[in-house]
């Protein structure tokens, strides 16, 4: 009764109000429950309540069910969203998943272009409305958390993580930071920087990340060490969380990455002094995925000096995600002992209770089942077929004879379709889509570029798919054109990090092979500019860089067949060679008048 009647259980009271009122009735058990992120496939009810546990995530891949459909995950979210309300002071987990374009982990939902494809639109307003559709087809699974955006600078494609930047200029980045807006919903005129923000039931916590300097790591290397002043990582990398506070991110999350040799999960200048003190965020400070165990060698040794590192350095939430019971043991021998003072862990509770308070999670924990028609309906699926067409740039669109090759004709007699990403949704979708690194085939709902293909020719032409053309293939054969798509195999972080950008599949050679013979157009599939040798550039007619685009295949055709225009323009600078690069922007040195294609580059259908 007398936690009933608590001040923090009051809808109506002041929030900082409501903050300190629970904070005074916690045990230092309690706090440092708060401060831990555990992963579902560890977790048990009775460990959620009784550690009073304060949020959740489920680690790429792993789910309740195999097709993992979001009404399954919100009926397993809320039984455990139970447990927490039923622990002593009854505080609501937040659980979080990576739905980085799109509710990627549930079959069926729409699956975005990536945000290097997004980068390529320029469209602040389109980023806006994909992060609303994301935050409903997210809440409908019970989740609360979304780890996005990333809103690192690439400054070198072979970076792994590529395609989940929207550019490597500064400036295309802080524009498409509007996605948080879109996610968290408008904060209104005054809202006070740095201070989170989430509009209520129909928006998501998001994630401002990794923070700082993630893509400017010594070639491109995947949690490698970013050597610079201060003051270029502040204009070049930081300038885009400055965007972030000002829409009210609730979170922000540190990068596995180095500045100057210094790990940033131990970074306490950049965390707290700059994050939080200079700059003025109210919100949370958590970690990567099993970050703490990167901070010793091996690997999660010495583990209780990785938790007294990260958090004295501004950690605020521990993404675990398994060893749970361990960390919170350190932690508390660490605050008992007197390594971590009271004061650093009343800091990160503080943050954490405020985000709980401002999403409505005290009000409303459990999931709102009336979304769930909103995964994957045609509303957004038809936004998704618009970030696709805007998204598209078209490099190189020859005379075909004296006129533009594209648009394409939908009454060609036959055609033929080649490559193996022209049937394939799971490398249309790229990593980060059902599974970590992704996968290959009909892995979720959605349309490939074959299905678009025999969706809009006419009824007369022929539509010939072979995904390895022979010489068989054209003997006897009449082609009005071909349409060959290549590109990458999904792949995600370190796994991705390539030193020579070659296309895989040897798809430059099928592409040469099908365009000595028909007049073709090559589509890339990619989350990053690969190498493009002249002599391929001077067989093929046209060439598009789709980038990964996602489940919306209609997109692609919308724009080849000539009912849409091109849009797109380069994110990224298309070099020539490896030895190129980096290739800098920002006012830094700049080899662009070298490249292959310079930033911002992109034609229209008739030039």
């Amino acid at each position: 009764m007398e936690i009933m009647s608590c001040l923090y259980k009051n809808p109506n009271a002041e929030r900082e109000d409501r903050i300190k009122d629970l904070l005074s009735r916690m045990t230092l058990q309690e706090k440092i429950g708060q401060m831990t992120q555990i992963e579902l496939c560890v977790a048990t009810p009775s460990d959620v309540r009784d550690l009073s546990i304060g949020a959740m995530v489920s680690g790429a891949g792993k789910g309740p069910l195999e097709k993992q459909l979001p009404s399954d995950w919100a009926e397993t979210i809320d039984k455990y969203q139970q447990a927490a309300v039923d622990s002593r002071l009854g505080i609501p987990l937040i659980y979080g998943i990576d739905a980085v374009h799109g509710n990627n982990r549930f079959y069926g939902a729409t699956i975005f272009p990536h945000n290097i494809g997004l980068g390529a639109t320029r469209d602040a307003d389109l980023a806006q409305r994909i992060g609303a559709a994301v935050a409903l087809e997210v809440r409908a699974s019970g989740i609360h958390f979304n780890f996005a955006p990333c809103v690192a600078v690439c400054r070198d494609p072979r970076w792994g993580r590529c395609y989940e930047c929207f550019s490597e200029d500064t400036n295309i980045v802080r524009k498409m930071t509007s996605i948080i807006t879109g996610l968290q919903g408008q904060p209104p005129m005054g809202h006070p920087k740095g201070y989170p923000f989430v509009a209520g039931r129909d928006n998501v916590i998001a994630c401002a990340k990794h923070f700082v300097g993630d893509g400017g790591t010594e070639n491109g290397i995947n949690e490698g060490n970013t050597v610079s002043s201060y003051e270029d990582l502040e204009r070049i990398h930081m300038a885009p969380y400055l965007d972030c506070l000002n829409q009210g991110v609730s979170t922000v999350m540190a990068s596995y990455s180095s500045w100057n040799g210094c790990k940033l999960h131990a970074h306490r200048f950049l965390l707290t002094e700059i994050l939080k003190d200079k700059l003025g965020f109210k919100g949370i400070v958590i970690s990567d995925w099993r970050a703490l165990d990167r901070l010793s060698e091996p690997r999660g040794s010495n583990y209780r000096h990785c938790v007294y590192t990260a958090i004295n350095a501004g950690i605020d939430m521990v993404m675990v995600p398994y060893r749970y019971k361990q960390f919170i043991e350190d932690l508390t021998f660490l605050v008992e002992s007197g390594e971590i003072q009271m004061s650093r862990i009343d800091d990160a509770v503080e943050r954490i209770l405020r985000v709980k308070f401002i999403a409505g999670l005290f009000e409303c924990p459990f999931s709102n089942r009336s979304l769930l028609d909103m995964v994957g309906c045609k509303l957004h699926r038809e936004l998704a077929r618009e970030a696709v067409r805007k998204s598209l740039v078209l490099l190189k669109n020859g005379k075909h004879p004296g006129k533009p090759f594209l648009p394409l004709d939908k009454n060609a007699k036959r055609i033929l379709v080649a490559g193996a990403h022209a049937d394939n949704l799971g490398y249309q979708c790229g990593g980060w889509t059902r599974y970590w690194q992704g996968g290959s085939g009909r892995i979720t709902i959605g349309t490939t570029i074959l299905d678009a293909l025999r969706e809009v020719m006419g009824e007369e032409t022929e539509v010939i798919y072979e995904e390895h053309p022979t010489p068989d293939t054209f003997a006897g054969q009449s082609f009005s054109f071909a349409i060959v798509a290549v590109g990458e195999e999904p792949y995600a972080e370190s796994a991705g990090d390539n030193s020579e950008l070659v296309i895989p599949f040897n798809g430059s050679e099928l592409i040469s092979s099908v365009a000595d013979r028909i007049p073709t157009l090559a589509i890339l599939i990619s989350g990053r500019p690969l190498i493009l040798e002249p002599w391929l550039l001077e067989k093929v007619d046209a060439l598009i860089a789709a980038w990964l685009p996602g489940t919306e295949g209609r997109g692609i055709t919308d724009v080849v067949f000539g009912d849409y225009e091109f849009e797109g323009r380069l994110p990224m600078t298309w070099f020539k060679t490896i030895k190129q690069l980096p290739i800098l922007t920002n006012g830094d040195y700049n080899s662009c008048d070298d490249a292959l294609f310079p930033l911002g580059f992109g034609l229209k259908s008739g030039a």
